[in-house]
C-alpha cells in the first residue's frame, strides 16, 4: 500500500502550474467583461464561455510539452531558435503584456479597497509589499501554494450565483441562442475571447515546469493540472456571468458595469451587502492578487531568458540572481505606480485589453512554430488534432483584433 500511495502523492505534486495560471486568466478585467456580458445579454453570454474551455486547455498544454521536453522557459527557445532578434521581439511583448496585466490588477486591488472606504493610497502599497515579499520566500513551491490559496478566494464568485438563483429554463434558452450577426454582441464575444490568452500566461506555465523540474513521465498529469484549470476558470466567469444575468440583466440592463465599485453597488439590491459587496469583493481581490503573481513572475522569467540571466524562485536573491529579482520588483512598482498617478482607471484597463489583442498574433504564433519545431517528432502534434489546435488559436487571433477598432473608436 504504501508504495502506491507514494506514487500518488507525487503525481499530486506535479499539479500547479496548471490551477495558478488559469485562476490568474480570471482576473480583474475578465470579470469586469464577465459582468457587462451578463448585464447586457444575460446567458446568451454563457455557451461562449463554454467553447473557450477547450481553447484555454489547448494553448496552455503546448506550453506544458515545450518546457517539460525540452526543459527550456519561453523566452530561451525563442533565443535558441530565432535568434536575438525574435527574442528581443518577445521580450517587449511579454514585457508589455506583464506590466499591462499589473496595470489592470491593481486597478483590481484599489476597487475593492474603495469598497471598503480603504483608499487605493494604501491598499495599492500594501498589496505591492505583500508581492515583493512572496518572492524572496526561496521556494517555487511555496510560492505556487501561496497563489493557489489567493486564488481559491475566486470560489466567492460560485456561492454568489447560487444566491442569484439563475432560472434553468432561461438559462436553457440562453445556450441555444448566439446573435453573431449582432454587432454589440460579437464585440463583448470578442472582448472575452481577447482575455483569454495572454502572453504572460504562456511564458509563466512554461517556466514553471521548468522551475519545478517536472520530467517527461509526469506530463500526462500536467495535462490534467492543465485541463482542469481551464475548466474551473471558465466555471468561475460563467458564474459571473449568470449572477449578473439573474439580478442585473434582469432589472435594469443600462446599468454601467465598468468598475469593481459600479458592479457591487448593481448588485448589493439583489444580494444584500454580504452577496453584493464581501463576496464580490473577496473574489475579486483573491483574482487580482493572484494574476499579479503570475504576471510578475512571468515577466521576469522571461526577460531573464532572453537576456540570459540566471533565474530562479527556488533559491533567495544573490549577485547571481540580482537582476531577475530586480525585474520582478520593477514591474510591481511600475504597475503601482502608473495606477496611482492615474485618474481615469477604466480606460486604462481597456488600453490594456486592446494591446494584449495587438500582441496575440505575435505570441500565439511564435508558440505554434515552436511545437513545430522545438519539441522530438513524438512530442509533436499530429493529424487532426494539429490541425484543430491551429484552427482555434487562429479564431483567438482573429476575435481579438476584431476588438481593436472598435474599443479604439474607429468604428
Amino acid at each position: 500500500m504504501g508504495s502506491p500511495r507514494r506514487r500518488r502523492w507525487a503525481l499530486l505534486a506535479v499539479w500547479g502550474p496548471g490551477l495558478v495560471v488559469m485562476l490568474a486568466d480570471t482576473d480583474a478585467g475578465s470579470l469586469i467583461t464577465a459582468a457587462q456580458s451578463g448585464a447586457q445579454w444575460g446567458y446568451r453570454m454563457v455557451l461562449p464561455q463554454l467553447i473557450l474551455m477547450p481553447i484555454l486547455y489547448v494553448v496552455q498544454e503546448m506550453t506544458v510539452r515545450l518546457g517539460i521536453v525540452t526543459g527550456r522557459g519561453h523566452g530561451a527557445l525563442i533565443r535558441e531558435r530565432f535568434g536575438r532578434g525574435w527574442a528581443w521581439l518577445s521580450a517587449f511583448t511579454l514585457f508589455a503584456s506583464a506590466i499591462g496585466a499589473l496595470l489592470t490588477e491593481f486597478v483590481g486591488v484599489a476597487g475593492v479597497g474603495e469598497l471598503f472606504g480603504v483608499s487605493r493610497w494604501v491598499s495599492i502599497p500594501i498589496a505591492t509589499t505583500m508581492l515583493l515579499a512572496l518572492a524572496l520566500t526561496g521556494s517555487y513551491r511555496r510560492v505556487e501554494r501561496i497563489g493557489l490559496a489567493i486564488g481559491a478566494a475566486e470560489l466567492a464568485f460560485l456561492v454568489a450565483m447560487v444566491m442569484a438563483r439563475p432560472q434553468l429554463d432561461a438559462l436553457l434558452a440562453g445556450l441555444s441562442s448566439m446573435p453573431l450577426g449582432n454587432s454589440s454582441y460579437l464585440l463583448l464575444v470578442a472582448a472575452n475571447v481577447g482575455a483569454v490568452i495572454m502572453p504572460w500566461m504562456i511564458f509563466y506555465q512554461q517556466g514553471a515546469v521548468v522551475d519545478k523540474h517536472l520530467s517527461v513521465a509526469t506530463i500526462r498529469q500536467a495535462r490534467y493540472d492543465t485541463a482542469t484549470g481551464a475548466v474551473l476558470t471558465q466555471l468561475i466567469m460563467i458564474a459571473v456571468v449568470l449572477t449578473v444575468a439573474a439580478t442585473i440583466g434582469t432589472h435594469q440592463e443600462a446599468a454601467p458595469l465598468q468598475t469593481v465599485g459600479q458592479i457591487a453597488g448593481a448588485l448589493t439590491p439583489y444580494l444584500g451587502e454580504f452577496g453584493g459587496t464581501v463576496l464580490f469583493g473577496l473574489g475579486m481581490l483573491g483574482a487580482a492578487l493572484v494574476a499579479a503573481i503570475v504576471a510578475s513572475l512571468a515577466g521576469a522569467w522571461g526577460l531573464s531568458e532572453v537576456f540570459g540571466w540566471q533565474h530562479t524562485l527556488n533559491q533567495r536573491p544573490t549577485r547571481a540572481t540580482a537582476k531577475f529579482y530586480t525585474t520582478y520588483a520593477l514591474a510591481h512598482l511600475v504597475g503601482a505606480a502608473l495606477v496611482l498617478g492615474s485618474v481615469d482607471l477604466v480606460n486604462l484597463a481597456v488600453d490594456v485589453e486592446v494591446m494584449n489583442a495587438l500582441l496575440l498574433p505575435i505570441v500565439l504564433g511564435l508558440l505554434l512554430v515552436l511545437e513545430a519545431r522545438a519539441l522530438p517528432e513524438q512530442w509533436r502534434m499530429s493529424g487532426v488534432r494539429k490541425y484543430t489546435t491551429r484552427t482555434l488559436c487562429l479564431v483567438v487571433i482573429a476575435f481579438g483584433l476584431y476588438m481593436v477598432p472598435q474599443a479604439l473608436g474607429w468604428t
